[in-house]
């Protein structure tokens, strides 16, 4: 196994985080969440809330992006580090199911990371853009 993989710094549990997301590999998403974790999704975007738990925050956001869009993906590129604190510059790209359209659209995430595993989490999207693919 990798340093990578068991590495409790906090940049790498996030990286973690992002590519289990693009496999799709929900167990290894949630085994980078802590048991408290606030998954906090910007008001505005259509999954709006804040989500407690590992599996209330895959159920809840991760399996209901998978029915509404084909190949979500948030592609992160950049990442600003301070202590446990991890934002991150990203990208979402899919193609919504009901209209077709597709999306590719700015994002910054901040990741808070304790002891190996992330404890708070909020999105910061142009939720308009994600509006507008959903809409005919």
């Amino acid at each position: 196994m990798s340093e990578f993989a068991t590495s409790a710094a906090p940049a790498d549990v996030v990286r973690r985080q992002y590519l289990a997301s693009a496999a799709g590999d929900l167990e290894a998403l949630r085994a980078t969440l802590a048991l408290d974790v606030e998954w906090t999704e910007m008001a505005g975007f259509p999954l709006a809330g804040t989500y407690r738990t590992p599996d209330g925050v895959t159920a809840n956001v991760m399996e209901q992006l998978g029915k509404d869009w084909t190949g979500w993906t948030a592609h992160d590129d950049t990442y600003v580090v301070d202590g446990e604190n991890v934002v991150v510059l990203a990208r979402y790209t899919a193609r919504n199911n009901a209209t077709g359209k597709a999306i590719d659209v700015r994002v910054a995430h901040h990741f808070v990371v304790r002891g190996g595993l992330i404890v708070r989490f909020e999105q910061f999207v142009d939720t308009a853009l994600v509006r507008d693919a959903m809409a005919d």
